[in-house]
């Protein structure tokens, strides 16, 4: 028992972002093998599943960020606090405003997994501050890391803008060097004052951050399968037609070039039936999944 215990004191001695990284790493790779993570890094994604993920993001960072705002002179936080570099609120509500148009705030949903995960955001920030920066490192380290795979492969896949509307989300315009940056964010988690009993909490916590965006992405694929049943996808239509008519705003009236782009969105939807099969047939054979990113 003694030389038990005295294992777990002499791993729990490593740096927490070491830690963080071997704790989390089973349920990391659960969530990048989720069948909608999985068909996306293939670029098997379409506009309609895309906005859905953007809106679950809003209302995700928009909590995590209102308790980062509420600890942010808490010692069990501060040291991490980068609002300029890394909050992800206001890029969201760009993407959604070009997305949706400029009453998204009406239009948005809302699944119960993401309200889930938000209560949970809004509970720890409130009741237990020291985990907030479970929350915060996953999902701000892996932005600044697979992220910015996945915003090549939407901007492909989506036939987005190369001036980078509709992926404001990806751009970290307060980080030069994201590779030092992460660097910098590793250090000042590490030099966090914490126990090994509070360590602890912080990885567990760290392991549901990974489980919550799991059943996210689970809920998500259910509301795509509805949509594949019949019911109503407006989003895809006015999505096509908002593309275009921005395209119209800051130049000359449409001409072939613009009905060419058109034609490409039109031929992409007419696939999405059957990717949609697929990710259903993958989400049946598939116990579990999630994460957005990688770090």
């Amino acid at each position: 028992m003694e030389t038990s215990q005295t294992h777990s004191s002499e791993s729990m001695s490593k740096d927490l972002s070491e830690l963080m990284k071997e704790a989390t790493k089973e349920v990391h790779e659960q969530a990048e093998n989720t069948p909608f993570m999985s068909n996306f890094q293939k670029g098997q994604v379409s506009l309609h599943e895309f906005k859905l993920v953007t809106a679950s993001l809003y209302f995700i960072y928009s909590a995590l960020e209102e308790e980062i705002e509420r600890n942010k002179d808490n010692p069990v936080y501060a040291p991490v606090y980068f609002p300029a570099e890394l909050h992800r609120k206001a890029a969201l509500e760009e993407d959604l405003e070009y997305f949706y148009g400029s009453n998204w705030r009406e239009e948005i949903p809302c699944p119960e997994a993401t309200q889930k995960y938000v209560e949970r955001l809004h509970y720890v920030g409130k009741n237990h501050p020291e985990l907030l920066v479970a929350h915060a490192y996953t999902r701000y380290l892996g932005d600044l890391s697979g992220g910015q795979v996945l915003k090549k492969i939407a901007q492909k896949a989506l036939q987005l803008p190369s001036t980078g509307e509709g992926l404001a989300f990806f751009t970290f315009d307060g980080v030069s060097n994201a590779t030092k940056f992460k660097q910098l964010y590793r250090s000042r988690m590490n030099a966090l004052e914490m126990d090994l009993a509070t360590k602890k909490r912080v990885l567990e916590e760290a392991k549901k951050a990974f489980l919550l965006n799991i059943r996210v992405f689970e809920a998500l694929q259910e509301l795509v399968s509805k949509g594949q049943n019949g019911q109503p996808v407006q989003s895809k239509a006015e999505l096509r037609t908002r593309s275009v008519n921005k395209s119209y705003e800051h130049g000359p009236a449409p001409g072939k070039e613009s009905e060419r782009t058109n034609r490409r969105h039109t031929d992409m939807m007419s696939t999405t039936p059957l990717v949609r099969w697929i990710l259903a047939l993958s989400f049946l054979a598939t116990t579990v999944a999630v994460g957005l990113f990688a770090m």
